[in-house]
Parts: C-alpha cells; sequence; structure tokens
C-alpha cells in the first residue's frame, strides 16, 4: 500500500505546494515506475509514461496537485581539480562519465579507475560526499547509454 501516486514530474521552479520529499541519490532519480520513501517514511508509487532523469529542486505531481520535492542526496564523489580542467572534462566525456562542471573542479562518481587515469593526466583528486548533479546530455535528453548520438533516445 502507497501513501502517494504519482503520474507526473515538474521540472524545478514550475511549481509549489511540497507536501514532502525524497532524497536520492543520482542513480535512484533515473526511473520510470518504482516505489520511493519519503524522507518521512511515507511511499510513493511512481508511475510515468516513460524513464526520466529527476533534476535536484523536481517535484513528483500527486493527488490533488500537490508536489513531492526531488533533493540529490549526497554520494561518494571524486572531486578533480588540475591546471587544465578542460583537457579534463574531455577525458571524462570521452569515456561517457557523467561529470558536474564548475569553475574550479569538476565531480564525477567514485570510481577508482577513472580516477587513477585522471591522476596519471596530472588532475588532483580527492574522495568527497556531496550531492551529485552533472550535466545533462548533448541532445537535451538528460542521460544517455549508447553512441546513438540523438537518433533515438534511451530515457
Amino acid at each position: 500500500m502507497t501513501d502517494f501516486t504519482a503520474f507526473e514530474i515538474k521540472r524545478s521552479g514550475t511549481w509549489t505546494q511540497k507536501v514532502e520529499e525524497c532524497i536520492l541519490s543520482y542513480d535512484e532519480r533515473f526511473l520510470r515506475r518504482k516505489v520511493l520513501k519519503t524522507r518521512t517514511g511515507k511511499k510513493v508509487l511512481v508511475d510515468l509514461p516513460q524513464t526520466i532523469s529527476l533534476e535536484n529542486s523536481d517535484a513528483l505531481v500527486v493527488e490533488g496537485g500537490k508536489h513531492i520535492e526531488i533533493i540529490s542526496a549526497k554520494e561518494p564523489l571524486l572531486e578533480i581539480t588540475g591546471q587544465d580542467l578542460v583537457i579534463l572534462a574531455w577525458h571524462i566525456g570521452n569515456r561517457h562519465t557523467p561529470c558536474q562542471i564548475e569553475t574550479r573542479r569538476l565531480l564525477i562518481q567514485d570510481d577508482p579507475v577513472i580516477g587513477h587515469m585522471l591522476e596519471h593526466l596530472g588532475a588532483n583528486v580527492k574522495s568527497t560526499m556531496e550531492p551529485f548533479n552533472p550535466e545533462k546530455g548533448a541532445y537535451g535528453h538528460g542521460r544517455t547509454h549508447s553512441h546513438d548520438h540523438g537518433h533515438t533516445s534511451h530515457e
């Protein structure tokens, strides 16, 4: 039995009337049909028409037009700094690794193999626990999992 059912999402900044929050990791925010637990332990059946990547501050629309806010959970990440972040970002992207790009650092999911490669390229790599909000896919489709380069969406 669930407390809420969500058939729709609203993107950050387009909704009001929050009734609950769900704290989800990057991987957990990629879903179509799943039961989630809110911060207070209530169950939410998410049943969307297609798989979608939820972003921080998006909302699940539930009964009565109310909203359950999606919060990015803190998770193990690697913080990358170095002389040339552009080159380091290129190597990360070349391996189709999700990356949060900031002015003075890059963040990726904790992957020792990628971390070791980046260290060999001169990067400073350190572990951190933070929310992970990587850049969206190149064609505006969010996450992609193939080399199909926009011909079909895999969301």
